[in-house]
């Protein structure tokens, strides 16, 4: 809790900074800190999703996962496959050609 006030310390009024220290414990980032993990770009995640995919058919036969469905990775990551799927089809209309074909080539069901 308070990563965002943390990191946006020096945007907060004085007395929401007093308010956060005196009440909550909460103190500024030090110099160089980062606050939770870094976020991943959309490429990563396609990138992601698109070897949980991979996988799920290679083992399966089919991408018809259900919406629920989480694949686990050999590293051990979980990935929530059957709802990228599903948004996947929703917005095909949007995907880039390569991102399309991608797919196609594990015989997407759209």
């Amino acid at each position: 809790m308070g990563a965002a006030q943390r990191t946006g310390w020096d945007r907060l009024l004085p007395a929401q900074q007093w308010l956060l220290t005196n009440t909550l414990g909460i103190k500024p980032t030090a110099e160089g800190e980062t606050v939770g993990p870094a976020r991943r770009s959309q490429d990563e995640r396609w990138t992601t999703h698109l070897t949980a995919a991979r996988q799920f058919h290679t083992r399966e036969g089919h991408l018809n996962a259900g919406r629920k469905h989480v694949e686990q990775m050999e590293d051990g990551t979980e990935v929530k496959l059957g709802g990228w799927l599903d948004n996947t089809r929703r917005r095909v209309t949007k995907l880039t050609p390569e991102r399309r074909a991608e797919l196609d080539e594990l015989a997407m069901r759209w």
